[in-house]
């Protein structure tokens, strides 16, 4: 029930970055739910988590590389999410890590592990151990093992999603190859949503930490499905450094705003996806808030009227109720916000003005663009001059029904 979700399209290898694909039948067998990318000596890695205090055991393992360096590999699995379940979850991803380094003869303190699927239950270690040396031996670079891979770390997602861009760093062509999975439980707050990207770019661990929070914030930090933010959210950028020009070192080199604009248009490209693959999703939906006295107001009314199911829900019906959106305007938490300053556009039809409908605006015309399959919601706060997007779905019938279902 996507909407106008892209064709996966050709994906290309990342130099460095090989991918192997396993069944473990951690949830049901007969289909791909275990990943491991290989990479080089050398590669360094940013990485941003979930801020729950559920966090998932492999998020604790995971950052824990990131903060040593010398990043050799990553495990992912879809089915379940090894998540609330204390020390031996901890344990269990432990496990999983050893069995990576042994098959791939790299150290199992270099391995990060992920996992995504149903909270609170124990992984499967044995049949997911096993399945490991098939998937280290089968890795490959190409563009088909990128694409089994996006499909195997897929839960309630109806499509896989990944995409590659090419730049020029420096005389020097450098390839962006990224996956995502994600299509409930979206809020990220660094939603079971899971993003890696991979370049051979050479850049430094740490100017590499400060890019992916930077893309992270401009991307995957700016959708909502729900509004609930999961255990396990992970977003992973590696660069390889197979690329060969001069290593990025600071935002202050002259690659670097080419390689962060490359890696946020990626990025925000996959995050919309999510979005659009929404569970149960029939619109996609960008809300724009501009007028604020901070990007964090902006960004607060956004989140407000994006997870609203008041008004997700009039969206889903395609009903252009003003009521609902100034009522999630109005619980935003602004400070002394004067109504007589707000505005509201959907797409190009004036909907309100000065805190009221707007003279001219008539019903059919509002209900004519909430009858589209994308459109942009426009709030005006009239009170600054900060603006902050951010993308959302409707909540449909279907929806409820992907949930209520998901563990039968």
């Amino acid at each position: 029930m996507a909407v106008n979700l892209p064709e996966l399209g050709s994906l290309l290898p990342v130099r460095g970055v090989r991918l192997g694909v396993g069944q473990a039948a951690i949830k049901r067998p007969g289909r791909d739910d275990l990943v491991v990318l290989l990479l080089d000596a050398g590669s360094t890695a940013g990485a941003v988590f979930t801020r729950s205090a559920f966090r998932a055991a492999p998020v604790q393992i995971a950052e824990a590389v990131t903060g040593r360096g010398g990043v050799r590999a990553l495990v992912i699995n879809s089915g379940n999410a090894n998540a609330a379940t204390g020390d031996p979850g901890l344990e269990d991803a432990q496990r999983i890590c050893a069995a990576v380094g042994s098959a791939a003869k790299i150290d199992a303190a270099a391995v990060m592990p992920f996992s995504t699927g149903v909270i609170g239950q124990r992984l499967p270690v044995e049949r997911m151990a096993a399945a490991v040396p098939a998937a280290v031996a089968a890795a490959e670079s190409s563009g088909v093992a990128w694409e089994r891979a996006a499909r195997a770390i897929m839960t309630t997602d109806t499509a896989p999603k990944a995409l590659s861009r090419q730049v020029e760093l420096d005389g020097t062509t450098v390839t962006i190859t990224g996956m995502a999975k994600g299509a409930g439980m979206i809020k990220p707050d660094m939603a079971t949503m899971l993003a890696y990207v991979c370049t051979d770019a050479c850049v430094d661990a740490a100017c590499l930490r400060a890019l992916t929070r930077e893309v992270a914030d401009a991307s995957f930090n700016r959708i909502t499905i729900d509004g609930d933010t999961s255990t396990n959210d992970s977003f992973v950028v590696i660069a390889t450094g197979r690329a060969g020009h001069a290593p990025i070192r600071s935002a202050d080199d002259a690659a670097y705003p080419v390689l962060a604009r490359a890696l946020t248009e990626v990025a925000q490209e996959l995050a919309q996806r999510i979005v659009r693959d929404g569970e149960g999703a029939t619109k996609f939906v960008t809300v724009r808030v501009s007028g604020g006295a901070s990007e964090s107001e902006c960004l607060s009314v956004a989140y407000t009227v994006a997870e609203s199911p008041l008004v997700k829900t009039a969206v889903f019906a395609g009903d252009p109720n003003w009521g609902r959106f100034c009522m999630a305007i109005g619980r935003a938490g602004l400070d002394a916000l004067d109504t007589a300053g707000v505005s509201l556009r959907l797409d190009e039809v004036q909907v309100a003005r000065g805190g009221m409908i707007a003279p001219e605006y008539r019903e059919e015309d509002g209900a004519a663009v909430m009858a589209r399959d994308e459109f942009e919601v426009h709030i005006e706060l009239g009170r600054g001059d900060a603006e902050a997007v951010v993308w959302t779905s409707d909540l449909s019938y279907e929806y409820v029904r992907i949930n209520a279902e998901y563990r039968t």
